[in-house]
């Protein structure tokens, strides 16, 4: 049971009616409008002792009004409710201090129960009312950085938006390709260190011998190759968010040096001997089981519980199919604001994309995409066409669609050279394995970026996280051919 009465306004008269009846039943008195100008009325007037209110109303949006609220009458909690389930909803009204955000179509049970925890909940006080109504004040909501309007995503929206204003660790996991840096990025710039630098990391891209080096700096002269002092990523990323991608390849030293971090609030440089003050916001990202690292000596459980502080799980697109026609369109506008032609999608397209398992995610689907944008001749990508290209996977690659994961590098290495050794006689293979092992995987993998980054050596040496000079260098060992502003995937 709760006790109180609730200000309730949406302009749907069926949804008043239906919400009406369920807190009524619970227990709370309900006084119901359909406008905006009634609602703030009431609460000047000194109404209520909660407000439940849809975004959306015929004279205004109650977001808007909820910076006055706050200001008016601190103590009075509002849940808002809306059927622009963007993550940017659930910010806003986060930002505009907001007690929940429920999306719509709600579960009536969730409403109530909300409604029944913000009766009993403490009050807050005017100084968080007050900072809550400057940050939204100055925040731009000028984009969407993800896009999903579906049950899976909107929980993590919701999760998201409560963490704006907090500088707790994050640990956000997912399979590959679900947007974990999308979702970092957007923790920073619509939170309190917005105006400090976001610093991205990814562990698995950094030789296991340089990543201390590469995180917490070194000096001059402490190895061979250091000729001058070098600023780490912490340094680097001081009063913003340092992001460490695919954080269970961090090797074992690293963890420890890290862990110290995170305990103290300081770190060394490699080589040096003067503690350094560090204040940055960490978010890491996985796509392994870090429990299971654990469980194999891989990785340090009370490193676990260090960066564990908030879990955010992204959904794989196959958990939230209903979301692939809206990723399509926007990927359209994408490619089209890159310069690629304007295309549209029919609606049989878009079903056949839904029914894809996406193995790769909502990157699979945005490279499906951008191929189609760029090489369908029809205005309109109908079916036919959408199905051609999902037919079109490499012979020695699954199609798309078949029920079987992707396999891993690892995996792909291992039986590749296993079918290498099958060649030779027991202890005979030629020498030089490594060498040549080591040039196959190089020349795809920088042929692919730099078509990715069309041909932009900076901008491809920044996605490989190593060095230009160092890129220019196997661009001229591995003979490769670099075309600029051209653009394969």
């Amino acid at each position: 049971m709760i006790t109180g009465t609730v200000l309730l306004a949406d302009d749907d008269r069926a949804i008043r009616t239906v919400l009406s009846q369920a807190l009524t039943r619970a227990g709370a008195r309900v006084r119901s409008t359909g406008a905006a100008s009634t609602l703030w009325r009431w609460i000047e007037e000194g109404v209520g002792d909660a407000v439940l209110t849809d975004v959306m109303m015929p004279d205004g949006d109650a977001l808007d009004l909820l910076p006055a609220i706050k200001k008016r009458r601190p103590d009075l909690p509002v849940v808002v409710m809306s059927a622009q389930n963007t993550v940017m909803t659930a910010i806003r009204a986060a930002q505009a201090g907001a007690y929940e955000y429920i999306p719509k179509p709600f579960d009536l049970r969730e409403v109530v129960n909300t409604l029944g925890r913000a009766l009993s909940s403490n009050e807050p006080s005017e100084e968080d009312a007050e900072s809550g109504v400057e940050e939204a004040s100055v925040c731009q909501i000028d984009q969407l950085p993800l896009i999903g309007r579906s049950p899976a995503m909107q929980q993590v929206y919701r999760v998201m938006a409560r963490l704006m204003h907090t500088d707790l660790t994050v640990m956000i996991s997912g399979e590959s390709g679900t947007g974990k840096e999308l979702v970092a990025r957007a923790l920073h710039n619509y939170g309190r260190r917005k105006s400090g630098p976001f610093v991205a990391v990814n562990m698995a891209a950094i030789p296991k011998e340089l990543i201390e080096s590469e995180l917490f700096g070194h000096e001059k002269g402490a190895f061979t190759g250091a000729t001058e002092r070098a600023r780490g990523k912490f340094e680097i990323a001081q009063g913003g968010t340092l992001f460490l991608d695919e954080i269970g390849d961090m090797p074992a030293e690293a963890q420890t040096r890290l862990l110290r971090v995170l305990q103290e609030g300081e770190f060394v440089t490699v080589g040096g001997r003067k503690p350094i003050k560090t204040d940055v916001r960490i978010i890491a990202a996985t796509h392994q089981d870090l429990r299971r690292l654990i469980r194999e000596g891989l990785f340090r459980e009370d490193l676990y519980y260090r960066i564990n502080v908030v879990p955010i799980r992204l959904p794989a697109l196959r958990e939230r199919a209903d979301d692939v026609p809206d990723l399509a369109r926007a990927f359209l506008r994408k490619a089209q604001d890159d310069g690629l032609p304007a295309k549209s999608i029919s609606r049989d397209a878009l079903d056949l994309l839904r029914a894809q398992p996406w193995p790769g995610n909502v990157r699979e689907l945005e490279n499906l995409v951008r191929r189609l944008a760029a090489l369908c001749p029809e205005d309109l990508i109908d079916a036919r066409a959408v199905g051609d290209e999902l037919s079109a996977a490499p012979l020695d690659e699954p199609a798309i669609g078949a029920n079987q994961e992707a396999e891993t590098l690892s995996a792909s290495v291992e039986r590749h050279v296993a079918k290498l050794f099958q060649r030779y006689e027991p202890g005979a293979p030629p020498p030089g394995l490594y060498d040549r092992i080591l040039q196959e995987l190089e020349l795809p993998l920088i042929t692919l970026t730099l078509s990715a980054a069309q041909g932009n050596q900076v901008r491809a040496a920044e996605i490989l996280g190593i060095n230009r000079n160092t890129l220019r260098k196997k661009i001229r060992e591995l003979d490769i051919q670099v075309t600029r502003g051209k653009k394969l995937m």
